[in-house]
């Protein structure tokens, strides 16, 4: 990409699309081209088919998406499905059919089997059963990456994938039931810090491991790839290390300034119990990430408190 090069950042209000606008702007690329979704429904075909028409981006970041946790994911599996998938190969397609020069798709972890090998290399992609608490979101992930990878083959595209591990960071969810576990824990134990409560429960068992990337260093590794990395398969995006949910708890925690009992909550689903990605194929290409976890949550818990509408969502 050139520095005047038309970009186009698909879902740049979500915490993944506005990392990778601030990590654009770092580097000093200058025209970028975003829409709200109330200026532009990425499920309407005709209207995506008009908007690449009209600007002809030369550079497209995927980060659109329908995303959630356990509970959003299992409550609304056709939705999860529907919506992705549609949303997906509406921009692919209309980025072909316009000549975009360079596509950049971002899916996710929860594409790789439940019980693969950890930790997971991009070429476990299909050789076993999916998590079945977010299955509907990871078949839809799955369709878009491989429609990139056949328009390769077929018409000499240069389309690429992305896997982002677990993510956290500025402008991401807060909502009680619908978030991811890390700023669902942060709002949590914020609630009960000001409310004097005694002690929090948390879902499962805490025996799950987990990997964590902060959305700024995935931005990063986007802007990276975008310049430095052509090919079918797709490329992990994460630390390479792991923990577990119990010992995620403690750090939130502390860091939030919560002192009370943590309780556990077997009854409630753990989701996949081990899920460490394979991160060497990006530190081949020349990549690595830069944040520590328990910095990132301190980064993360800032931007929640001086962010509070967020916790509305």
């Amino acid at each position: 990409m050139e520095q005047d090069s038309k970009i186009y950042v698909a879902g740049h209000k979500g915490m993944v699309g506005s990392a990778i606008v601030r990590e654009l702007h770092r580097q000093g690329y200058t025209k970028l081209v975003t829409r709200t979704h109330a200026e532009l429904d990425l499920c309407n075909q005709q209207a995506v088919n008009d908007f690449f028409a009209k600007e002809k981006p030369e550079f497209v970041f995927l980060a659109a998406a329908k995303v959630g946790g356990i509970v959003a994911n299992q409550s609304a599996l056709a939705d999860f499905m529907y919506d992705n998938m549609i949303l997906e190969m509406n921009v692919i397609h209309a980025a072909w059919k316009n000549g975009c020069k360079k596509l950049e798709f971002l899916g996710s972890s929860c594409i790789y089997p439940r019980l693969a090998p950890q930790p997971m290399k991009e070429s476990c992609l299909l050789s076993g059963e999916l998590e079945k608490t977010n299955e509907a979101y990871a078949l839809a992930k799955i369709s878009g990456l491989k429609y990139c990878e056949y328009l390769n083959k077929q018409y000499g595209t240069n389309y690429i994938s992305v896997m982002p591990t677990n993510l956290y960071g500025p402008n991401d969810n807060y909502h009680p039931e619908h978030s991811h576990v890390l700023p669902a824990l942060i709002r949590r134990f914020h609630e009960a810090k000001i409310n004097g409560s005694p002690e929090v429960t948390c879902w499962g068992d805490g025996s799950p491991l987990r990997e964590f990337l902060y959305v700024d260093d995935l931005a990063n590794l986007c802007v990276y790839l975008m310049n430095h990395y052509s090919g079918i398969e797709t490329v992990n995006a994460g630390t390479g290390k792991e923990l577990s949910i119990k010992a995620l708890t403690e750090i939130v925690a502390k860091i939030v300034g919560y002192e009370g009992k943590i309780k556990w909550d077997p009854t409630r689903p753990n989701g996949t119990p081990r899920k460490l990605l394979d991160v060497s194929k990006a530190t081949q290409l020349g990549w690595k990430y830069k944040t520590e976890l328990e910095e990132g949550i301190r980064l993360t818990y800032q931007d929640f408190l001086n962010n509070p509408t967020r916790a509305e969502r």
